[in-house]
């Protein structure tokens, strides 16, 4: 998938795998020794030991007699089973390092342990037990934390869209980034080395019909934990366990009770688990005692079914509302995180990584790509003659005309006070010339109507370009030659623009 690639090859932030859980997999690997050697690894990690030993003498496994050592506990959980255990805490702590504002790691997690537990369990009620199943339930929405980590302002984007739309979320970032986070997961996951077991039917929880048929009972697994733990932790809870208790009794003949009593014990156990992890449990309680709580209200609300629709249909479209004023506000959050206030062009910060993007892309393919740095001449004589309202009246117009001049695949930034910053992708030294020279004829020509007064300015340009073959492969020697050419052109006598050519420049007015 090129979109996955490309977005794999161009994100710095993908985090490594933890050292440890290299270490892990190789001594699994290396049959003659991984009994030993996984006792050794994971007691080389005190803290890792002692919660590895805290699951195995819960009540998750029951075991009969208390384990005291990692060897033991090897002998009586098995390689397979302890391997998956240390890695699912070794991830997930390394994970949960990157919190950052806008996304909640701490529901993420609860919500990947709830999943964990439900498909270990479901697996055995089901006859689908595997190994695997306890980290690959534990890590399928991965992909979904690597997404943020990546884009933190395209990500918000999605779940606002989500809010707003109540799309599934893999559709939104399909339509937003060519993948989804089933493929991103996946994919990572393989590439740190994990087993097809644990990665393969990651790829395929959210559309297990199209998986390979050795994954899809896995696939299955997954996206029936996944269900389960939405419905714990997600809007509408009773609706949802009812939803998976009559799937669980319709499609594979289990009883009403039963499956009752198995959603209640996903519960129970996932509490359990959760303080292994250190994590804050929230309000988590049984499918049994929301029922009965749902039930209660319903008692105390009296209503008749006329009234529960129509209280629920102005709930929805006040929810769809508050949705879209949230989606919104949002987006004016993000614009004002990297939009100038005045000009309302990309501010600097934006543009170095803007740059830092399109170089890459530039590198990567072969493919041209230009900068433009002008400034106003002369603008302190404007500011002092004119006064500062009049300067940003021409700050602004002369924002508005340059955005209104280059492409739309281009991009315009406020570089700092009265410089301005233009990248051109695919586009050589001599079509940024043209262009700079473009919108210096039409700002020298146009007349700006500030305080009563008619101002007219002048701008002075540099030109430098990255082209495959040539010198300008780095951000700064691209950034510093046309910041030499801008000093050329106002050393030169002002509205005029320098194209830098990496030999003597070339000025024309």
């Amino acid at each position: 998938m090129a979109a996955l690639e490309e977005f794999i090859q161009d994100n710095v932030r993908l985090p490594s795998p933890p050292g440890i859980a290299l270490r892990i997999l190789e001594a699994v690997k290396a049959e003659s020794s991984s009994y030993a050697g996984l006792a050794r690894i994971i007691s080389s990690d005190p803290a890792l030991a002692a919660r590895i030993l805290k699951v195995a003498n819960s009540s998750y496994y029951a075991l009969p007699k208390k384990v005291d050592s990692i060897e033991k506990a090897l002998t009586v959980l098995g390689v397979e089973t302890l391997k998956n255990i240390a890695l699912s805490f070794v991830i997930a702590k390394e994970m949960r390092g990157f919190a950052e504002g806008g996304f909640d790691f701490n529901l993420f997690w609860r919500r990947g342990v709830t999943a964990a537990v439900s498909a270990e369990m479901l697996g055995r009620s089901l006859g689908r037990r595997g190994d695997e199943s306890f980290v690959s339930a534990l890590l399928q929405d991965i992909g979904v934390v690597l997404l943020f980590l990546c884009r933190p302002e395209e990500y918000l984007r999605v779940l606002d869209g989500k809010r707003e739309s109540g799309l599934p979320v893999q559709d939104l970032e399909r339509q937003t980034f060519g993948f989804d986070h089933q493929d991103l997961g996946a994919e990572v996951l393989k590439r740190w080395g994990l087993p097809q077991s644990i990665y393969g039917p990651i790829a395929y929880h959210h559309r297990t019909a199209e998986a390979p048929e050795d994954l899809r009972p896995r696939a299955e697994l997954l996206g029936l934990s996944d269900m389960v733990s939405s419905g714990y932790h997600g809007k509408n809870g009773s609706g949802k366990m009812n939803g998976i208790r009559e799937l669980l009794t319709e499609k594979h003949g289990i009883g009403q009770e039963q499956a009752t009593a198995l959603i209640d014990a996903v519960a129970e156990k996932t509490l359990e688990v959760l303080t292994s992890f250190e994590i804050d449990p929230g309000t988590m309680k049984p499918y049994s005692q929301i029922l009965q709580e749902a039930n209660e209200e319903l008692g105390r609300l009296n209503l008749s079914y006329e009234q529960l629709v129509m209280e629920y249909k102005q709930a929805k479209e006040q929810a769809e509302r508050l949705a879209k004023e949230l989606g919104e506000a949002n987006g004016r959050l993000r614009e004002m995180a990297f939009k100038d206030g005045l000009t309302g062009l990309f501010n600097h910060r934006y543009f170095q990584e803007s740059m830092d993007r399109e170089l890459g892309r530039a590198l990567r393919y072969g493919r041209p790509l230009a900068l433009v740095l002008f400034d106003i001449d002369h603008f302190k004589k404007v500011n002092d003659t004119y006064g500062h309202p009049a300067g940003d009246a021409v700050l602004r117009d002369l924002a508005d005309l340059a955005r209104k001049t280059v492409r739309s695949s281009d991009m315009v930034a406020r570089y700092g006070g009265e410089e301005f910053a233009i990248i051109l992708p695919e586009t050589d030294r001599k079509g940024a010339g043209i262009l700079a020279d473009r919108l210096r004829q039409l700002i020298e020509g146009m007349t700006i109507e500030a305080g009563g007064k008619s101002i007219r300015v002048t701008i002075s340009a540099g030109v430098a370009a990255y082209e495959p073959g040539a010198e300008g492969g780095e951000k700064s020697k691209l950034i510093g030659a046309a910041d030499k050419a801008l000093y050329n052109s106002k050393s030169s006598g002002r509205n005029r623009i320098t194209v830098v050519q990496f030999n003597p420049a070339v000025s024309r007015n």
